[in-house]
């Protein structure tokens, strides 16, 4: 068995202080927190549900489902991903356009899950569509950066750079591959479709969300 975990664009490092990319970290263990003071209830209250979306019902579950994460290694592991990626996009947008960005992608990922499936009655929750963006805002701003990651071999393991598209390009292709499918987590689903459309968008949209002033400074 193996894996790989990213940690830190080695490249660059932002010029300005990524306030949003932390508080939107602080803002998701909060709820993890509220989830599991609520448990079950609270889940199913606050989590996207599709079919109750399509039946006219808690469209704010749309936005708060982004902020809601299934088990530990769940907010774990899409914490890991924001900070590794999520300070340099912030850096080459700015706050504000960083986090309507961010929130857009999470809309966009929630909304495609729906549209392919409109009556599942599985909960629908996680921050990695929003995540997806900023992979793939990511993607066309930073190509060649080198991400520092940590490489999981059987019991080897090992600290490498791999080239930001190379590493994002790989993960957005197993994506693909398995749009349709739902990997359970303990208190729902983590859809694929989700990512690949928050992937796009942020393929697609991200050039026009960055500050010229700080590009250029």
């Amino acid at each position: 068995m193996g894996g790989l975990i990213p940690l830190t664009d080695a490249s660059r490092r932002p010029v300005h202080f990524p306030f949003v990319t932390i508080c939107i970290i602080v803002a998701n263990f909060l709820v993890f927190a509220l989830e599991l003071k609520g448990g079950e209830a609270f889940v199913l209250n606050w989590a996207a549900i599709p079919a109750n979306i399509t039946a006219g019902h808690h469209w704010i579950t749309i936005l708060t489902a982004m902020f809601m994460h299934g088990s530990w290694s769940h907010i774990l592991g899409n914490m890991v991903f924001l900070w590794a990626f999520g300070p340099e996009i912030e850096d080459a947008m700015n706050p504000r356009r960083y986090l309507t960005f961010y929130i857009a992608g999470g809309l966009v990922a929630i909304l495609a899950q729906i549209a392919l499936s409109p009556s599942s009655t599985v909960p629908n929750l996680g921050a990695s569509g929003a995540i997806a963006a900023v992979m793939g805002g990511f993607l066309v701003t930073y190509p060649s950066d080198q991400i520092r990651v940590i490489l999981i071999i059987l019991v080897f393991v090992r600290i490498k750079l791999v080239p930001a598209a190379l590493l994002i390009g790989v993960w957005f292709l197993i994506q693909l591959l398995n749009v349709g499918s739902v990997a359970t987590v303990q208190t729902g689903g983590v859809a694929y479709a989700a990512h690949v459309a928050g992937a796009i968008f942020g393929m697609i949209f991200a050039r026009r969300f960055e500050d010229p002033e700080r590009l250029n400074a």
